[in-house]
């Protein structure tokens, strides 16, 4: 990134509040890390119960993303990360008293890191969407890219002083650092006014909003492919940080100084991924660096594999960190620049699940085969995996990263009706007509393929196309929605992006300068009475009957 690039998030006051907040608790994010993960080294002498806290660390966030995103599209960002925050530092101060007190337990150590996993996984939904609320959008790169390398700034220095306060004072003292670390945060939260937005729509029930999430994925191909890979990536990419205490205590010989130390060089090398990001990426394709990020974790847990030597150790994970940040950030500016604001936050939870999901997937695993074979072969195998990985980027390549106008189209207008509907009303049946020449058969088609995908995309249900068999000319489209509501809402979900689509569709139709659409209220049997009254007079008086 360009200097400029990365100042311009920095000049929004909120923005700025933000990211110095996330900072502060970030590092202590890191000294929790070298705190649990030396605790239950020294406590147990298990190898995968030391990497069980890995995995304890990002189990809730793919258990509970999804539902979290979904509250961060429906609710005030701002307070969801209020509640997060206040979580954290509750289950933080816990740890330490216990830790003080003497009484922590493997399990117990466990189920408190569980507990503040929760809250990370209620707060980063929130944290992710909320960048395109205190940016413009040509201006979401940088954030997410300062984002990345102040995470990663913390991660460099935050081990060692991790590795200093627990060998100095302790493990509780780093889980009481922890705590107090999330007091600028919430302070920065407290400062930040939030845009008040009307919201002309009933809010989403969690369920249909859980729901609305996973379609729009489902109907997003280039989502879906980074997705996948960030599975993967996570999978094989986290041997590294949860195989790092035993690889300080057992194959280097040292103590909490060494393991700070080596976190701190894999952060070293992020932030100068970080650093080189705009460089690789003018210089590579979105695969390309995908590819050098799965090559570069690969390289660098063989090398750790084999070496006995702190100083070389640290050495090759600095290109571990490098891939690290330089594959993670693309993924997440990439989920950010393809989703329009109305599900931003549940798109980035789902990601968000794959991601940690592999990670929590890939900590158990490892700790499981450096238990049964030995360290060393878990980060042989986790290589070859990272190998694997790049090579199926030849059938399965990220999308290139191009921003996308996903602003709300804007167009629509709630239209004039007869029928007293209310927004519960429903179900709601719509009909699009059009007369299309034979010879435009085919581009007809190609269109409409992709017209169903945003209609499926959006909120549409029961979607079919109709040809009349008597006059093959004449097509209809049609779908349901079950309300009126969830029909205003389905068209106000448009973005300019999709307004190519109905441009080409208006231009193929060689009837009416636009495509007649009816909308029409179902009842699948016939009903006792008139269930759906006229508005009053007054309501139709100068309304246009058509």
């Amino acid at each position: 990134m360009t200097t400029s690039s990365l100042a311009g998030p920095l000049s929004h006051r909120s923005f700025r509040l933000l990211w110095q907040g996330g900072l502060v608790s970030n590092l202590g994010t890191m000294v929790q890390t070298v705190g649990a993960g030396w605790l239950m080294a020294t406590i147990s002498t298990q190898y995968d119960m030391v990497a069980f806290v890995q995995a304890a660390t990002t189990l809730p966030v793919m258990l509970f993303s999804i539902p979290a995103g979904a509250l961060a599209d429906s609710y005030e960002r701002r307070k969801i990360l209020m509640v997060a925050q206040l979580l954290m530092m509750g289950m933080s101060l816990a740890l330490a008293i216990v830790a003080f007190a003497g009484h922590v337990t493997p399990w117990l150590l466990l189920v408190l890191t569980f507990l503040i996993g929760c809250g990370t996984a209620l707060h980063t939904p929130s944290w992710q969407a909320s960048v395109g609320d205190v940016v413009p959008r040509d201006q979401i790169a940088g954030a997410v890219t300062l984002n990345s390398m102040g995470l990663n700034l913390t991660r460099s220095v935050g081990p060692a002083l991790g590795g200093l306060i627990v060998a100095s004072a302790g493990a509780a003292a780093a889980f009481a650092f922890n705590a107090a670390s999330f007091l600028p945060m919430i302070y920065a939260l407290l400062r930040i006014t939030p845009e008040s937005k009307a919201e002309a729509l009933p809010r989403e029930g969690l369920r249909h909003a859980v729901w609305a999430g996973f379609r729009y994925v489902s109907m997003s191909p280039n989502l879906v492919t980074v997705i996948l890979r960030g599975f993967l990536f996570g999978v094989a990419a986290i041997v590294i940080l949860a195989l790092l205490p035993i690889v300080a205590r057992d194959l280097l010989g040292g103590g909490a100084l060494v393991y700070g130390f080596l976190l701190g060089a894999f952060g070293l090398g992020a932030i100068g991924g970080g650093l080189a990001n705009s460089h690789l990426r003018a210089r590579l394709s979105s695969e390309g660096l995908v590819r050098l990020a799965f090559c570069g974790m690969a390289l660098s847990a063989c090398l750790v594999a084999v070496s006995r030597n702190v100083w070389l150790t640290g050495l090759v994970l600095l290109p571990a960190g490098a891939s690290w940040v330089l594959a993670l950030s693309l993924f997440n500016v990439m989920m950010q620049l393809s989703t329009p604001r109305w599900v931003v936050g549940r798109v980035l939870s789902i990601y968000q699940t794959a991601s940690f999901g592999g990670m929590t997937a890939g900590g158990w695993l490892w700790g499981r085969v450096a238990e049964g074979q030995g360290v060393p072969t878990a980060l042989f195998i986790a290589g070859a995996l990272s190998c694997v990985g790049a090579a199926i980027g030849l059938r399965f390549a990220v999308p290139p990263l191009a921003a996308r106008n996903l602003d709300p189209l804007d167009h629509f207008r709630e239209p004039a009706t007869q029928l007293d509907l209310q927004q519960r009303s429903g179900p709601i049946f719509i009909m699009i007509e059009y007369e299309i020449d034979q010879t435009d058969v085919p581009d007809f088609l190609s269109v409409m393929a992709e017209r169903r995908r945003i209609r499926i995309r959006d909120g549409a249900q029961q979607w079919v196309l109709l040809r009349d068999v008597e006059n093959p000319s004449f097509w209809k489209e049609a779908y349901h929605v079950p309300t009126w509501a969830d029909y205003l809402r389905h068209n106000q979900r448009r973005t300019r992006m999709d307004a190519t689509v109905s441009e080409r569709l208006i231009a193929l139709n060689r009837g009416q300068a636009k495509p007649s659409v009816r909308r029409m209220i179902e009842r699948e049997t016939v009903p006792q009475r008139d269930d759906m009254p006229l508005k009053p007079f007054d309501d139709l008086h100068g309304l246009s009957i058509t």
